[in-house]
């Protein structure tokens, strides 16, 4: 009994210096509850044959770890040194200054997000970003959802529900995490029709099947896998003019949808927005976290008697935009009208351009202070060349040469062990495993003392 009476009581912990600190800036019932917590604890402890003086001592210790393991947070910056730049699981884009700055602009204060500002009625959401889509890809009309898949899911519920929809099963793609297209045909309540093989489709396979049930044409971009050999599609103007004579609208969803023609900057060309609007698609639909470079958004562009069908469905409101992302997107869309330095300010494109010799260089730079720190936990650290991708299903058979630090240990688990203890930094970092290492790309590491100083625990 002797070691239970050297435990206080809970009031006599809340009134204590250190635990009265922390009421202070975790809250009274969330500081309570972890003492009642602990308390129980040390009287298990005890029974046990702990000494009561002891676990009295570490209370307010253990209280203050437990507060601020609840306080921490998964969503903490981390290094992405996977070698994928539009990594899906950490978050895709980074986004521009300009973006975030807009962003919090938006957060902080009342904005005319649907009120006209001229008038002093209300306003469209869609205003802020429907002239410089126009301007940017060429189309009559604009408009903006959450995400890519949403802006299919309408564009197919607006003009398929209870018809056709005409598709080559050579595109009938699974997006990340079994996300079909069949599944989302079926919830947008359009009628599936297959036309084609696998690795061929001709305009007569579009043409027959085509009949007064026959709702829209959908082609989409295969940007997350190739079909290569003996192939055979439909182009977009063939399929333009196919769809034109039937009285059908054709849909083209361009995925990732770059702007811009990324060979500029000598990546593997793309089909831009603009091309798919000039080729005469009715509607384009693509991202705006991927190779766009902003948060995550899905535009419909095209035809304006069409949008505005769009709009009136009923889902539109279900699927639209909060007033940050729109304000993140109309600053980085204002990039894309100075392309001469786009790649300077837009993330992505500076992380997608950058060559390999810069990279290297920089592996050259850091590796001194790496290999230090990482000697005193038992690992080697030496430079490598390694390849990375663009990520997010954009030019998935594409690699992009790059450099970074190969890490190696003793024992088979060794990647595995130093991967763990990467994540658990207070900055994580991030690479890949290949070969009996962990590799960690520097494409996307800004300063050399991002990495130097999360290796520190900084």
């Amino acid at each position: 009994m002797q070691g239970f009476r050297a435990l206080p009581s809970v009031d006599q912990l809340l009134q204590s210096e250190p635990v009265a600190a922390l009421v202070a800036e975790h809250g009274r019932q969330a500081v309570t509850a972890a003492a009642r917590t602990r308390l129980d604890g040390a009287r298990d402890a005890i029974r046990d044959g702990a000494d009561g003086p002891a676990q009295a001592a570490a209370l307010p210790h253990l209280i203050a770890a437990d507060l601020a393991a609840a306080a921490a947070t998964g969503l903490r910056p981390m290094l992405n040194l996977t070698g994928t730049v539009l990594h899906t699981n950490l978050g895709r884009a980074i986004l521009a200054p300009e973006a975030v700055e807009a962003a919090a602009t938006a957060m902080a204060a009342p904005l005319a997000l649907e009120f006209d500002l001229a008038t002093g009625g209300r306003g469209q959401r869609d205003d802020h970003l429907r002239d410089i889509l126009c301007e940017l890809t060429g189309a009559e009309d604009a408009t903006i959802l959450n995400n890519n898949a949403a802006a299919v899911l309408i564009a197919l519920n607006t003009f398929g529900q209870g018809r056709g929809s005409i598709v080559s099963r050579g595109e009938l793609i699974e997006i990340g995490g079994a996300f079909r297209m069949p599944d989302i045909m079926s919830r947008a309540g359009t009628r599936l029709v297959e036309v084609g093989t696998t690795n061929r489709t001709h305009p007569r396979d579009y043409q027959s099947a085509i009949d007064a049930d026959t709702g829209l044409i959908l082609k989409v971009h295969t940007s997350n896998y190739r079909i290569e050999g003996f192939t055979s599609e439909v182009a977009a103007p063939e399929l333009s003019r196919i769809a034109r004579e039937a009285g059908v609208v054709l849909l083209n969803d361009l995925g990732a949808g770059s702007l811009v023609d990324l060979s500029r900057w000598g990546l593997r060309r793309e089909p831009t927005v603009a091309e798919a609007v000039a080729e005469g698609a009715d509607l384009v639909t693509f991202s705006g976290d991927k190779l766009l470079g902003g948060p995550q958004a899905g535009f419909i562009v095209g035809r304006r008697d069409l949008i505005a069908q769009i709009n009136r469905n009923p889902l539109k409101r279900a699927l639209r935009l909060d007033k940050i992302r729109i304000a993140a997107l109309q600053a980085t869309l204002r990039l894309y009208r100075d392309p001469d330095r786009l790649a300077e300010r837009l993330p992505v494109l500076r992380m997608l351009s950058r060559p390999q010799a810069e990279i290297a260089a920089q592996a050259e730079r850091v590796l001194p202070q790496v290999a230090k720190i990482l000697s005193g936990w038992g690992f080697h650290a030496e430079t490598c060349a390694c390849d990375s991708q663009v990520g997010s299903g954009a030019l998935p058979t594409d690699t992009i040469p790059s450099a970074g630090l190969r890490l190696t240990g003793q024992g088979g688990d060794a990647p595995d062990r130093l991967a763990a203890r990467l994540r658990a930094l207070p900055r994580p970092i991030i690479g890949h495993i290949r070969d009996g290492a962990l590799i960690l790309d520097l494409r996307c590491l800004g300063a050399d003392d991002d990495l130097t100083g999360a290796l520190a625990g900084r």
